[in-house]
């Protein structure tokens, strides 16, 4: 009596908005109980960015010209927004692979077996990596007030604002792990989600304004680097870190960076996430 009890509760339909979530949490909770017993995947996700803070503030710092300035902590400041903007889009690579692991290794059908959301396996798997990427951009911060960056260098501005900055850096990073979960549904091995993952980073990131004014970029350079929803988002930051920014620009994104980078992410989020449940659901049909 008891089994056909609970199994009737189990297939229940009851609210489906209520089950998504609650079936998300608990994959959300199974990635990051995982995580806790693998302590390098946190570690060697923290050496690559807090490397970049290094090199860029003391190797090119001083070369770097912001503003008309020369200045290493010009340059730090200036810098740190598009740092922190890095650092969570790079976590792709990783969210592709993971998923690409776990369907190689048959765990997705396994979950495929149980009565749950279809989309809650890749939403818990993106709210577990959003997770790491926000204890990531902790120590980052961290690290980047030990390196001299600091806020409010180039106008006011308030705890509000510096907790709408990194806001908007996590959600463009979540928005950016749905990308990671097409690739990863996409190939055969975690090692092809990996390389797939940051071949097309490297130029969203760097044809962008993270590391340079784009006003000194080639005309038609420029238009693609104001235009990058990357772009938006370290414009956005900077700008509600009261750091300096790049020249003026009559791109709309870099006029209203804030509403730019929000639109931005929702939309990626949007397009990305339907493409990558109706992946899911096909690979696992």
């Amino acid at each position: 009596m008891s089994a056909v009890t609970d199994a009737a509760r189990i297939e229940a339909p009851g609210n489906p908005v209520s089950r998504s979530v609650r079936d998300s949490m608990i994959v959300a909770k199974r990635n990051l109980i995982r995580m806790s017993r693998i302590p390098e995947m946190v570690i060697f996700g923290l050496i690559q960015p807090i490397m970049f803070v290094v090199l860029f503030t003391y190797v090119f710092g001083g070369s770097m010209k912001i503003g008309g300035s020369t200045s290493a902590v010009d340059y730090t400041n200036f810098l740190m927004a598009g740092i922190f903007a890095q650092t969570v889009t790079f976590a792709t690579a990783s969210s592709g692979a993971g998923i690409a692991d776990d369907m190689h290794k048959g765990l997705i059908d396994r979950f495929r077996s149980l009565p749950m959301a279809r989309g809650a396996v890749l939403t818990g798997r993106t709210l577990a990596d959003l997770v790491q990427t926000a204890l990531t951009l902790l120590v980052l911060a961290i690290v980047a007030l030990i390196v001299g960056w600091r806020v409010g260098t180039f106008q006011d501005t308030n705890a509000a604002k510096v907790a709408g900055a990194f806001a908007l850096l996590l959600l463009l990073g979540y928005a950016f792990t749905w990308i990671g979960a097409l690739i990863g549904l996409s190939v055969r091995t975690p090692e092809a989600a990996t390389s797939g993952g940051l071949i097309w980073l490297f130029p969203v990131t760097f044809i962008s304004n993270a590391f340079v004014d784009t006003g000194n970029m080639t005309p038609w350079l420029r238009h693609i680097a104001e235009w990058n929803p990357f772009s938006a988002t370290v414009q956005a930051a900077r700008v509600l870190f009261g750091n300096p920014g790049q020249s003026h620009s009559g791109a709309w994104p870099m006029e209203h960076p804030v509403w730019a980078s929000l639109l931005y992410s929702l939309l990626i989020i949007l397009v990305f996430r339907t493409l990558a449940v109706r992946k899911y659901r096909s690979a696992t049909a």
